[in-house]
C-alpha cells in the first residue's frame, strides 16, 4: 500500500497571480506556450477534476511512457482562465501540508511515480470561487513534448452567494457489454459539476446475474492469479472473475476510463463521488463479501483496502484529515475502515449544501443471515404477547426444542439432512441452547429427506402428525420472512416478506449503516447547515420499496392472501430502525432536506416517509447509466424464486404499476430505462429532469455526431420539483405543474 507522506508532499499547492507568457525558454519554465501536441498514448485516461470548493479544486491524470514503464516520470501542471492559455494561473508548491501564499510559476512539477500506478493527483488552493479554468498536463519525451487533453473545471460559488446551482448526478456505469451513450448526452448540458452515488465500476467481469455478455467490450485481468474465480453452473453463463488484488482493481479503473464518453465528461465537469458496493463487492458490508451466501467466511480486509486504495489513486477526490481539508488521508498502514474517510460534505453558494456519505464502510451484516436455517424460531409466542392474533397469518407453529425426547426421530432426521444438504446440524444455535424449529420447515425437510431415502431403499420418516400442529405456539422464524433455503439472498438481501419483517424487527438486534462518527457528523451538517437545500448524497433510495404479491388460495372458501416484499434489504429497507431515525431527525432540520439516490437502476420520485407520521423528505432516485435496469436484474432474480417466479408470467405485469402500487409514497418509478438526472436549485426551487434512455440503446456506441443525433431522439424527460418551505412534490406536464398527493394522505 502506498505510503502516505511520500504522496503527499506533490500533492498542494496554491494558486497565486495570473500572468501571459510571452515565450518559451529553453529550460521549459513556460512549458505552457511550447510547441505541443496532444497524445493519448502518453495520457491514456485523459484529465479529470473533483471536490470544487470555492477556493480549490482536484486535478487528475495519468502518465504512461512505455519506454520506462516501471519509472517514476516527472511532468509539469498548467492551469489558465482561457481554455487557450493565455492567462496563466501561478501555481506555488505548499510546504508541510499548508497552502501558503508565494510567488511561484506558470507551472507546476510533479511526478507520476510508478508505485500509485502513474496517477497524479494535485490539490489546487487559492482560486476564485465560481470560476472556470482550464488545466492540462504536460510531458517532455526524448522527442519533444506532450500534452494531455485540456479540462475544464470550475470552482464552488462563494458560501454566501445568491447564485442557482445546476448539476447532474449519476451512478452505475458497468462497462461489459454496455456503451456511455449517457454521457454523450450529459456531456452537452452547462453544469456546475457531477455528483457520483457508486458503481463506478462492476468489480466483476462478466457475473450472469448482472451484467451482460461481454461480447466487443470486456474485461479480463493479467492478474488472473490474484483474482477470485467463479464457474456458474449451466447454463447461466462462462466462468467469470472478481477483482482481489491491487492490480485487478486498478485494471478495472484504466479499463473503464478508456471510454471516450466517460473521458469527455470527466474533461468538463468537476465530479464529486463517493463508492458504493461494486468498487469493492456487491452487496458488500465493510470488508465482507456476499457472493457463497454464507458457505464460506468472505471477510478480506486486504481486498477491501486494495479496492480502497485503487478508488483512491483513480478518483479526482480528497479526503480530508481535518476541517481544514489540508491533506489527503489515504494511508494503506492503517487498519480498515480507519485507512480512508469519504463521507464529507460541500457548499455551494447559498442555496446548495451537498452532503455526501459512506454507506459501505462501516455497516453491520444484514440483518438476516443469508446462511440462516430457514425453520430457526427467532420469536416465540410468548415474546409476540398481545399482537400474536393480529400476526398469526405470518407466523410458524414450531416445536418448542428439537432435541426434546419426544422429537427424537426428527432430530435424527434433521442431523440426516444437514450431511446430505450441506447446512448447520446445529441449526444456528449454540451448544446446550433450547432450539425451537418451525414445524412447518421439518416437515418439507422430511418430505425431501424422504425422496433421497426412498431412492436409497431406505423405510420413509413419518411425517409431524396434523394434530400436532393444533397444540404448538406460534412465533417467527426466518421461513416467515421469505428465506427459502439455507445459503441463499432471498429472505436475506432479496424479497424479504415485509408483512413479518417489520413486527420482527423490534425483536432483533439492531444494525448499523452509518457507524458511530459518521453518524454525529452528518447530524452535526444538517443541523448546521442555513443553505436552502440541504442534499443528501445517498448510495440507495431512502423511500420503501416493496413488491405486492396476491397468493390465491387452495380452497374456494378461504381467502387470498397478499403479501409485501422488500425489493432489497441490502439498502435501507433492511435497516428500518436507523432510517426511521434518520428520518425524524432530518424532519426537525430548519429548511428543505432532499435525498438524491441511485443504486437501484431506476427512476424514482417520492417523499421517504416514516409510516403514519406526515413528516417526510423529498427523494429523487437516478437510473443508471449503463448497468443493468431494475427490471432486467428483477427478472432474473423473480425466475428462481420459489413463489414469485409466477409474477413474471402475468400478462399484464408492469413492475412500475406494482411498485407505486405498493408503495403510496412513491410519485413516478421508471424501472426499465437507463440514464441521468440534471438538477437545477436556486432559492424558491429545486428542480430534477430525469433524461430517460431505452436500455437496448446501449448496446452499440453512438459516440459520433450521427450517434448522437440518433441518442437525442430515443431519450424522453421527466420533471418534477419540490419548493422550499414546502416539502411537497410536484410534477410537469406538458408545462404545468401539479402538486402530487400522497394516495394514503389522500
Amino acid at each position: 500500500m502506498m505510503r502516505r507522506r511520500d504522496f503527499l508532499r506533490a500533492t498542494l499547492v496554491t494558486a497565486g497571480s495570473v500572468v501571459v507568457p510571452t515565450a518559451c525558454s529553453d529550460d521549459g519554465d513556460a512549458i505552457g506556450t511550447c510547441d505541443v501536441h496532444e497524445d493519448e498514448g502518453f495520457f491514456p485516461q485523459s484529465v479529470a477534476s473533483g471536490d470544487p470548493r470555492p477556493d480549490s479544486v482536484v486535478l487528475w491524470t495519468r502518465l504512461i511512457d512505455r519506454k520506462q514503464p516501471q519509472s517514476d516520470l516527472n511532468l509539469a501542471l498548467v492551469v489558465a482562465l482561457d481554455e487557450g492559455f493565455t492567462q496563466l494561473v501561478v501555481l506555488t508548491p505548499s510546504s508541510d501540508n499548508v497552502a501558503t501564499a508565494g510567488s511561484g510559476s506558470t507551472q507546476l512539477r510533479v511526478t507520476a511515480r510508478a508505485d500509485f500506478d502513474h496517477c497524479v493527483k494535485v490539490k489546487v488552493s487559492g482560486l476564485s470561487p465560481g470560476t472556470t479554468y482550464y488545466y492540462r498536463f504536460y510531458y517532455m519525451t526524448g522527442e519533444g513534448c506532450v500534452s494531455s487533453r485540456v479540462g475544464r473545471t470550475r470552482t464552488a460559488p462563494a458560501q454566501g452567494a445568491d447564485v442557482p446551482v445546476r448539476f447532474a448526478f449519476v451512478s452505475g456505469q458497468d462497462y461489459i457489454g454496455r456503451y456511455y451513450n449517457a454521457y454523450v448526452a450529459l456531456a452537452k448540458e452547462e453544469l456546475d459539476f457531477v455528483v457520483h452515488l457508486g458503481g463506478y465500476i462492476h468489480e466483476t467481469t462478466g457475473n450472469p446475474s448482472l451484467q451482460a455478455p461481454p461480447g466487443q467490450r470486456g474485461i479480463s485481468f493479467s492478474d488472473v492469479d490474484g483474482a477470485i474465480a467463479f464457474q456458474p453452473p449451466e447454463p447461466e453463463g462462462a466462468a467469470y472473475h472478481a477483482a482481489k488484488s491491487l492490480s485487478n482493481y486498478r485494471e478495472l479503473y484504466k479499463t473503464y476510463r478508456s471510454d471516450r464518453a466517460l473521458q469527455r465528461v470527466h474533461e468538463l465537469f468537476p465530479m464529486i463521488a463517493v463508492w458504493g458496493d461494486h468498487e469493492f463487492s456487491d452487496d458488500g458490508h465493510g470488508a465482507t463479501a456476499a457472493y457463497l451466501d454464507g458457505r464460506e467466511p468472505e471477510t478480506d480486509e486486504h481486498r477491501r483496502k486494495a479496492a480502497n486504495q485503487a478508488w483512491f489513486e483513480y478518483m479526482p477526490a480528497e479526503y480530508p484529515n481535518d476541517p481544514k481539508g489540508d491533506e489527503f488521508r489515504y494511508d494503506g498502514a492503517v487498519a480498515y475502515p480507519d485507512d480512508i474517510t469519504i463521507y464529507r460534505d460541500f457548499p455551494f453558494g447559498k442555496h446548495v449544501h451537498l452532503v455526501m456519505t459512506d454507506l459501505r464502510s462501516y455497516r453491520a451484516d444484514h440483518l438476516i443471515p443469508e446462511d440462516a436455517f430457514p425453520g430457526k424460531v427467532v420469536v416465540q409466542q410468548v415474546e409476540l404477547g398481545a399482537s400474536l392474533t393480529d400476526l398469526l397469518p405470518y407466523t410458524s407453529r414450531y416445536i418448542p426444542d428439537i432435541n426434546g425426547s419426544s422429537w427424537d426421530i426428527y432430530k435424527r432426521a434433521l442431523d440426516e439432512a444437514a450431511a446430505l444438504f450441506e447446512f448447520d446440524p446445529n441449526l444456528g444455535f449454540a451448544e446446550g441452547e433450547l432450539r425451537p424449529v418451525s414445524a412447518k420447515v421439518v416437515g418439507e425437510i422430511v418430505a425431501k429427506l424422504n425422496e433421497h431415502r426412498v431412492e436409497q431403499g431406505k423405510d420413509p420418516i413419518p411425517p409431524i402428525p396434523p394434530s400436532d400442529f393444533a397444540f404448538m405456539e406460534s412465533g417467527f422464524a426466518y421461513a416467515d420472512f421469505g428465506k427459502t433455503d439455507y445459503y441463499s439472498a432471498f429472505g436475506s438481501r432479496y424479497f424479504v416478506i415485509k408483512d413479518a419483517f417489520d413486527p420482527y424487527l423490534p425483536f432483533a438486534s439492531q444494525a448499523d449503516v452509518m457507524g458511530e462518527a459518521q453518524r454525529a457528523w452528518f447530524q452535526k451538517t444538517m443541523e448546521e447547515s442555513q443553505s436552502t437545500w440541504k442534499v443528501w448524497g445517498n448510495e440507495y433510495p431512502l423511500s420503501q420499496l416493496v413488491l405486492a404479491h396476491t397468493t390465491e388460495p387452495a380452497e374456494p372458501e378461504q381467502e387470498s392472501l397478499t403479501r409485501h416484499f422488500y425489493l432489497s434489504c441490502d439498502g435501507w429497507d433492511g435497516f428500518r430502525k436507523e432510517r426511521d431515525e434518520l428520518i425524524g431527525m432530518l424532519t426537525t432540520v430548519e429548511g428543505n432536506v432532499v435525498s438524491i439516490t441511485g443504486d437501484l437502476g431506476a427512476f424514482l420520485a417520492g417523499t421517504a416517509a416514516v409510516e403514519g407520521a406526515t413528516s417526510k423528505i423529498v427523494e429523487f432516485g437516478g437510473a443508471a447509466i449503463s448497468s443493468a435496469t431494475c427490471r432486467s436484474v428483477l427478472t432474473k432474480r423473480l425466475a428462481s424464486h420459489p413463489t414469485l417466479k409466477d409474477v413474471l408470467e402475468k400478462e399484464d405485469f408492469d413492475i412500475d404499476d406494482s411498485i407505486k402500487k405498493a408503495n403510496p409514497y412513491l410519485a413516478f418509478s421508471n424501472a426499465t430505462s437507463n440514464g441521468f438526472c440534471i438538477v437545477e436549485a436556486n432559492a424558491d426551487e429545486f428542480v430534477v429532469s430525469m433524461h430517460m434512455i431505452p436500455e437496448d440503446a446501449l448496446a452499440a456506441p453512438l459516440y459520433d455526431e450521427t450517434g448522437a443525433a440518433a441518442l437525442d431522439e430515443q431519450i424522453t424527460i421527466a420533471r418534477y420539483k419540490t419548493k422550499a418551505a414546502e416539502s411537497e412534490l410536484y410534477l410537469e406536464d406538458q408545462g404545468t405543474w401539479t402538486q402530487w398527493i400522497p394516495r394514503t394522505a389522500s
